[in-house]
């Protein structure tokens, strides 16, 4: 799996973070929808970090929330939800940052290196041989 899911709807929007993101040296996977998203996830592994639009057909971002929630193996991947949902709506998605569109791409590209430079620290950290 790349080391980050975009699940968002809108072509552009989703071409345009997902392009942004390549060219700054990132794996991305994309999704039109929520139940999209749930079918790349257990295909491909687990990303670093989600961005997660909330108004979506099919299987919106808050109902994407609540089965993540339930599975075990996604749980405890952080999301960020980019949309331009405000106050409760998007307390409601329990994501760890929220992103308004339309997206600012410094922040963005902040806010993933945040999570996914962690990540991958952390992982490399967990593989180094003690001596």
């Amino acid at each position: 799996m790349a080391n980050i899911l975009v699940v968002e709807d809108n072509d552009d929007v989703r071409e345009m973070m997902a392009v942004t993101l390549e060219l700054e040296g990132h794996e991305v996977a994309t999704a039109v929808n929520g139940r999209d998203a749930l079918e790349k996830l257990h295909s491909g592994g687990r990303p670093c970090l989600i961005l997660l639009d909330l108004m979506m057909p099919v299987m919106n971002g808050w109902e994407f929330r609540r089965a993540l929630e339930r599975d075990p193996e996604f749980h405890d991947v952080p999301v960020v939800v980019v949309s331009a949902a405000t106050g409760e709506m998007i307390q409601r998605a329990e994501a760890v940052v929220h992103l308004p569109k339309p997206l600012d791409m410094d922040e963005l590209l902040e806010v993933v290196c945040d999570f996914c430079d962690r990540s991958r620290d952390h992982r490399l950290g967990a593989s180094k041989d003690p001596g």
